[in-house]
């Protein structure tokens, strides 16, 4: 389950108040008690409740979280609960509800992705990129795994992706002498590459790489690449990247794609929660 650091929240909440509250504390009305219920407007699959409880919490309020990040929830479904002082429920309110709404948005994107992605009874892992919004990858990330996606990378720092922007350095190496090199460097790491064509995939395999990234392959490039590779090296994975969507994650699937790299979630729409705040 995913738990938002202190130093998260407490960046979430002076970013919205960073001088206070004014409306609330020039009315007068911060000490009087109150109630706020976040209800589902949108079909969605939930996220970012871990969030939005840490928020009211750090504010003030007292808090009951009536979902889970990763269930669907259907328009009308209370989400959470809090009470406390109005002063604490409405500095927390918006960033909340609004970090719930976004991420709510990927996750239920990240779902249709994952479910367009089974064949028959053929299911592959759906991954989620790193091209996240800088300083919301956390969130993301644990936005797209609600949905049921897996995490295709954290960052630079634990994986060995071998780009085109990469080789350009290499000169004329042969891709076996760059495997021996990364092998000797990182020996309990998979090596995964990312190729251009069905050919250049079948050199890669043969030269020793664990994972096969093809980039904005056509299916039909896929699939000319899973007879070229498979029938080999069976054990190299076959990843599809780039344009993956609901609409063509199946034909992927069907074409020979062991897995499916993805960033469309992130750029999903908002799935709207509905807050009220009233009087205890």
């Amino acid at each position: 389950m995913f738990r938002p650091t202190r130093a998260e929240l407490d960046a979430l909440l002076a970013e919205d108040t960073p001088h206070g509250d004014l409306t609330t504390d020039a009315l007068g009305i911060g000490e009087r008690g109150a109630v706020m219920r976040f209800t589902a407007r949108d079909p969605q699959v939930v996220a970012g409740i871990a969030i939005a409880r840490g928020l009211i919490e750090l504010a003030g309020g007292s808090v009951a979280t009536l979902a889970a990040d990763g269930e669907r929830a259907a328009a009308g479904t209370a989400l959470l609960s809090a009470e406390g002082p109005a002063a604490a429920l409405h500095r927390a309110w918006k960033t909340a509800q609004t970090t719930m709404e976004l991420l709510g948005g990927i996750a239920t994107a990240a779902r249709e992705v994952v479910e367009a992605a089974v064949v028959g009874e053929r299911r592959v892992s759906v991954a989620c990129t790193r091209k996240t919004f800088p300083g919301a990858r956390r969130f993301q990330l644990a936005a797209i795994r609600a949905g049921g996606c897996v995490v295709h990378r954290t960052g630079l720092s634990e994986t060995v992706l071998v780009f085109a922007e990469h080789r350009a350095f290499l000169g004329d190496e042969a891709p076996e002498a760059t495997v021996a090199r990364l092998r000797a460097a990182c020996p309990e790491k998979k090596l995964v590459i990312e190729v251009a064509t069905p050919d250049h995939a079948a050199r890669a395999a043969a030269a020793g790489f664990d994972v096969i990234q093809m980039e904005k392959f056509t299916v039909e490039d896929v699939a000319e690449a899973a007879a070229l590779v498979k029938s080999r090296w069976p054990a190299v994975v076959l990843a599809s990247a780039g344009g993956i969507s609901p609409a063509n994650a199946a034909d992927h699937v069907r074409a020979g794609a062991d897995m499916l790299v993805t960033s469309w979630p992130y750029t999903a729409r908002p799935r709207d929660v509905q807050v009220t705040i009233e009087p205890a």
